[in-house]
């Protein structure tokens, strides 16, 4: 009677089977094995293998044993060496930016110009742009415009003031006179464009918001965009003919860009507009759109 707990030990050119059952003597057989010739039971029944059997089985077990501990310390170094190369391209490759614009359209003379125009800001009221204001280092900005910036407590204002904005002769509303202003800033951080309502700059403050369906080309674009509609604020006040038509549209872009094996990106976007007619003495109330979570969101997460 074999047991697989079983122990094998030589003694005197025999082999002994010991095990809590049964003791057994095996005496050679062949030059690879010995027959049991007798068991507790007087029972001839299996057969016992020599030592050298078993050293050789626990030298394959050895080898099988130390090449699966190099096929796991080579998938481990690869792993960690491709996360490590990862890490390494997106931090260096990394660039997150603000791209701001603003348009005014007008087909008339306005005179005696002030505007409060509203200025891109997180909830804390840091905004991206109001150093460029400040300086007034914005691409597209007259010379003869003044800018000062206003901290209303609840959302921070470019206050511009001309005497005259004078369009073109050629002007009409088939082809009204556009002024554009632009600037792009570099974060020193990555931006969120999943959640600029609680922590990327807007046009502020944000009133009415309300999620509403995305327009159907946004299907076409990587990600899963959310849209929204806004309510914001603007001061005007001109002086201008009756028929004057006057637009003002800003826009804020935040935008990270990085490369792994390939170019891919996130961003989002908002864009407040208001038509005007006529002389303007006062605020007005403008609509604003938002989309955001659109692009790549598989970047590693790098340690803060």
């Amino acid at each position: 009677m074999i047991h697989s707990n079983q122990t094998v030990l030589l003694k005197d050119n025999h082999y002994v089977s010991i095990d809590i059952y049964s003791i057994t003597l095996c005496q050679h057989y062949s030059a690879n094995e010995y027959i049991l010739k007798g068991t507790r039971w007087g029972q001839v029944s299996s057969r016992c293998y020599p030592i050298e059997w078993r050293l050789l089985s626990m030298d394959r077990i050895i080898k099988i044993s130390l090449g699966l501990f190099m096929v796991i310390l080579v998938v481990f170094v690869s792993v960690v060496s491709y996360q490590v190369f990862v890490e390494k391209a997106y931090v260096t490759s990394l660039s997150s930016t603000y791209s701001y614009t603003c348009t005014i359209t007008t087909d008339s003379l306005l005179s005696n110009v002030t505007l409060f125009l509203p200025v891109p800001a997180d909830p804390s009221g840091n905004s991206p742009i109001v150093a460029q204001f400040s300086a007034q280092d914005i691409a597209g900005l007259p010379d003869d415009w003044t800018v000062t910036l206003y901290d209303t407590g609840k959302s921070t204002m470019a206050k511009i003031t001309t005497p005259l904005i004078s369009p073109p002769a050629g002007t009409s509303p088939e082809k009204p006179y556009v002024i554009l202003l632009s600037s792009e800033m570099k974060s020193d951080k990555v931006i969120d464009t999943r959640e600029p309502i609680q922590n990327s700059a807007l046009f502020r403050p944000v009133r009415d918001l309300r999620q509403v369906s995305c327009p159907p080309d946004s299907s076409l674009v990587k990600g899963t965009p959310q849209c929204y509609h806004y309510l914001t604020s603007l001061y005007a006040d001109y002086q201008a003919p009756s028929n004057a038509s006057v637009t003002i549209t800003s826009s804020l872009t935040g935008k990270n860009s990085w490369k792994i094996f390939e170019p891919k990106s996130n961003e989002y976007t908002t864009t407040i507009n208001l038509l005007m007619s006529g002389e303007n003495h006062g605020w007005s109330t403008m609509k604003g759109t938002l989309t955001n979570s659109f692009g790549n969101y598989d970047a590693p997460v790098i340690p803060a």
